[in-house]
Formats: C-alpha cells, sequence, structure tokens
C-alpha cells in the first residue's frame, strides 16, 4: 500500500511524493485522511532546520500531528468501524522516511489504540483535538478569580484563555502583535507594556521565546507557576534572586497524553468548549508547500489546513 505524503527532504525544501507504507501489523487500522493541520511551533523549526536534536529528529521526514479522517480498514476485536471518523496524533509507516510525527498524508496505518473517535460533525474542526490536548496538559490548576496571564494569542494561547475561563480563572493575554490582538475575546489581549499586574497566580508561555523567563518571574504573585508550554530552540535561563524572592515553581509541559484528550472530547461534545473562529486557512494537499510557507510567514494566519479528500 502505498500514499501521498508531505515530505521535508531537508529544512525549507518541501514536496509531496508516493510513499510505500509499511505492511498492516496485527491490531493496526488503516485511515484515509481528510484533512491534517500543520503546527506553527513545531513544525516551524523543523521547516526552518531550528528544531533541536531529540530521539527520531532527522531528514527526510513527514510532519504532522493533526490528522482527520475516516477508518476504511479496522482490526478485530477493537472497538473502531469502517467509516468512522478518527483523529490521528500522527504515525510511524512510512519505511525509511522518519514520522515526525508522521500525519500529513492521504493514508496512515496506525495502531488501533491510538486513533481518537470524533463526531463526524466536527468536520475540519476536529484537527484541532492535539492543540486543544495539549493546552489542557499544560493549563495550571487555577482557582475561580486567580488571575491566570498567558504569553502568545496563537490558537494555543487562544485555546488556554478559551480552557481558564471554564476553570473560573481569569485570563490576559499577551500578545505583540497588532493583527493577532484584534477582536473580542470574553478575555483582554494586550501589548506587555500595557499590563502592569504583577500578581498572576500562574503565568503559561506559549510563545516559544526563550530570553522571556526573567520578565515573567517579575509577574508573579508570591508562590506562583510559570508553565513553558512553547518549544525552546534556544537555552533558557534566569536571574535567581527574583525567583527566589517569590519562590516561584516553573513548570514544562511537554506532551499531551490520552486522557488530555478524552477531557477535551468531552468539553466538545458538551458544548463547553468552542472550536470556532480558529482554522483560518485552507489549502488542497496538492499546495502544501504553499500552505507551509502562509502558515508560518503570515500572521493573519492561525492555523493552516491541507484537504487530502481530492489527493
Amino acid at each position: 500500500m502505498d500514499a501521498l505524503a508531505v515530505v521535508l527532504e531537508k529544512p525549507e525544501q518541501l514536496a509531496l511524493k508516493r510513499l510505500t507504507l509499511t505492511p498492516v501489523a496485527e491490531g493496526d487500522a488503516v485511515v484515509a485522511v481528510s484533512w491534517s493541520g500543520i503546527s506553527t511551533g513545531t513544525e516551524r523549526l523543523l521547516w526552518t532546520g531550528r528544531m533541536p536534536s531529540f530521539p527520531g529528529m532527522g531528514y527526510p521526514l513527514v510532519p504532522g500531528y493533526e490528522s482527520v479522517g475516516t477508518v476504511v480498514e479496522a482490526p478485530r476485536g477493537s472497538d473502531l468501524t469502517v467509516g468512522q471518523t478518527v483523529f490521528v496524533p500522527g504515525a510511524r509507516c512510512f519505511g525509511a522516511v522518519r514520522g515526525l510525527f508522521g500525519g500529513a498524508a492521504s493514508h496512515l496505518i496506525v495502531p488501533a489504540g491510538k486513533l481518537v473517535p470524533v463526531d463526524a460533525a466536527l468536520g475540519d474542526k476536529a484537527i484541532l483535538l492535539a492543540l486543544a490536548a495539549t493546552a489542557y496538559h499544560a493549563m495550571a490548576g487555577n482557582g475561580p478569580g486567580e488571575r491566570a496571564l498567558i504569553v502568545g494569542h496563537g490558537v494555543l494561547g487562544r485555546l488556554l484563555a478559551r480552557l481558564s475561563s471554564l476553570s473560573g480563572a481569569v485570563p490576559t493575554v499577551w500578545e505583540t502583535n497588532p493583527i493577532r490582538a484584534r477582536g473580542e475575546f470574553g478575555y483582554p489581549v494586550v501589548h506587555p507594556d500595557q499590563d502592569e499586574r504583577r500578581d498572576y497566580a500562574t503565568i503559561t508561555d506559549v510563545s516559544g521565546d526563550a530570553s522571556l523567563l526573567d520578565t515573567l518571574i517579575g509577574r508573579l504573585a508570591p508562590g506562583g507557576e510559570i508553565v513553558l508550554a512553547g518549544f525552546y530552540e534556544a537555552p533558557l535561563s534566569f536571574s535567581f534572586p527574583p525567583a527566589f524572592m517569590r519562590e516561584a515553581r516553573i513548570r514544562v509541559a511537554a506532551e499531551f497524553r490520552p486522557h488530555d484528550l478524552a477531557a477535551v472530547t468531552a468539553l466538545i461534545e458538551r458544548g463547553a468548549l468552542s472550536l470556532d473562529g480558529l482554522v483560518t486557512h485552507q489549502r488542497p494537499a496538492a499546495a502544501a508547500e504553499d500552505a507551509y510557507r502562509t502558515a508560518f510567514g503570515e500572521p493573519e494566519c492561525l492555523k493552516m489546513i491541507l484537504d487530502w479528500r481530492n489527493a
């Protein structure tokens, strides 16, 4: 079996190629992908070649961990059915081509246990499940009325703000790009220079800016927590005395877990968490190179989706 896939051959060199997939093994499902999302965090670093080295890193690779499609083959004994709509958090089924994270392809072979059934009525918005789960995983345990600062107003920052509001916290978002600060959101979006608060119980950074740590520590309430939820290409450091005076806590939020996916899926299904207004751009898979450049180069583009249905 083969599939069309986005292949990053080396930094800033992308092609749409037909790849032979690894054979279906016991417990695997086959998914025909409808849509896949482009991450402006980790995939930008892969695109530019600035991704720090970690296990699995290397070129050529198939990117993408935000895919939604239809089950075309389900293993015996699984809860999946042919025709079911599922979310796919990436795949490793491309032989010698690395799957990092392996979701940007027309067809995927994935262990059935990794697939998350979703309501087909969500359509292309279902690709946002990965970011929603990432936001849920990063979110601190704010109590009702507590002040929460979120740094960055992309899709992840917006989902964090929505989830924080659901928890009863009072979020403020920092954003330096005026294009991303425009609009009414139900919470304030301000330039950092316009914010004088220094009593935030939690500060969640999704900007990936390694130079901000001292600034953020200076905005914490005593005993407050900073959550590093971006992906940082540069080393992080901070001045100790201000952190000591506040008895600051610093936490790294890594990948989401299955229970995070389950939690946000439940919130979406009961209408508590909205995914509206986050998908702003869509291109056919054949225009993948243009789609990636737009996703990484235009601040108006919050989330770019590739449409694989006619690939």
